[in-house]
Order: structure tokens, then sequence, then C-alpha cells
């Protein structure tokens, strides 16, 4: 499996729990929008715990970025990645993921599951393509939210934000279910793409196939 040392060139929190990771590209280095890879912190006591996290920057930058949630409840990897700084080194490994943008649609994210959705948002954007793509983008409270104000700027009212353990003025407050779908979504013959935690993917997707969505569902577990 291929393998490629990285420096990290910076760090910059993105949230209270979430940080960007600007780290070297390697020459040749490609993926697509959606697309993540494997992650090892190059340390020998970690030199064996991979994770998987996405791309969040585009091919044509001359860096890699990842946004990545820092879990510092525990001492695992996210909690290393947090304390890392610039000069320290990550290995990468092959390009893989199952979420590719394909035709315009309806894109469902829950917490750090919006990940995938970044660079893809980022690069119809800059190909002047984002029509009427929309996200709902489901949190526990505001202070989770990822890139509000990019995805403001880019999607404006379709940019529509739930969230699930506190009731805020502007925001939605209810769980991602088929009520809620029904409320926001008025054509199911359109694409889907939703990412998050394994159970909300799962229930979202049953839904929506119950509502009428069949093939064009695209899902990242």
């Amino acid at each position: 499996m291929e393998e490629h040392v990285v420096k990290i060139l910076s760090t910059e929190p993105v949230t209270h729990n979430v940080k960007h990771f600007r780290v070297e590209k390697p020459s040749g280095y490609q993926f697509i929008p959606g697309q993540a890879t494997e992650v090892v912190i190059n340390k020998p006591e970690w030199k064996n715990e991979r994770r998987p996290f996405t791309f969040t920057s585009l091919n044509e930058w001359d860096f890699l970025e990842f946004t990545i949630k820092i879990y510092s409840d525990h001492d695992g990897v996210t909690n290393q990645l947090g304390q890392l700084r610039a000069g320290d080194e990550l290995l990468l490994h092959d390009v893989w993921g199952a979420i590719h943008y394909t035709d315009e649609g309806t894109f469902i994210a829950g917490g750090a599951g919006v990940t995938p959705f970044i660079a893809i948002f980022r690069q119809l954007q800059k190909d002047k393509k984002l029509g009427n793509n929309k996200l709902i983008f489901s949190n526990k409270t505001h202070r989770d939210i990822i890139l509000k104000d990019e995805f403001t700027a880019m999607l404006g009212d379709n940019f529509i934000n739930t969230i699930t353990q506190e009731e805020v003025p502007g925001y939605d407050h209810h769980r991602i279910d088929e009520e809620y779908l029904k409320q926001k979504i008025t054509d199911f013959n359109q694409q889907f793409y939703i990412c998050g935690p394994d159970v909300m993917v799962k229930d979202v997707q049953t839904t929506l196939e119950s509502l009428g969505a069949t093939n064009n569902v695209t899902v990242e577990l």
C-alpha cells in the first residue's frame, strides 16, 4: 500500500472541537472531491493506528486539508492529532471513498459527517455549478456547526440547520425523520447524498426509500 510522509503546515480551530489541518501535498497526489485517505500519526506508539479522514481541500490547491473533529475526552487518535503542531509528521495512504457528486440534489449530514461534502461544494462553487443543491445539516448544538459562514455564503437559503439538543432562534429543532424530510423536500426523485453517524445514515436512507427515493441515494458509512 502506498505511503507518504507529510509535514503539517498549519492547524486552525474551526469550532470548539473541530480543527483544520493543512499538510504537504505529495507530488502527483490526486483525489475526487468527497474522497478520503487513511491518516497515521508518524510516531512509533501510533504507527498502527490508522483513521479515515476526508479531504476538504481541492485538487488544484498546493496543500491538502483535513477538517477533523477532536475527541479530547479519551486518549485516542484525534486527541493526539489535536496536540500536533506545524512541523509534525503524518503518514497518508491510498485514496478511497464512495461519495462522488453525480447530479444536483439534497445533501444530508450529521455532525462531522459533513466533511465529505465540503470539497464537493467548494468545487461546485469554483465551477459555478452550485445550482439548487441543498444541504440539510443536523448537529447537537449550534456551536457544533462546521463552516457555518462558508456554507451560508455558498448556499444561502439552501443551507438548512437543525439542532437536536437545544432550541435556538433561527434554527430548526428536529431530528431528521420522516416528518422533517416531508417538510423540507417535495421531490424524492432527486439525488440524495447522506453522511454521518452510522445509525443516522441507515435511518435516513430507509426513510428516504420509504418516501420514494430508491435508486438515487448515495451514502458514506
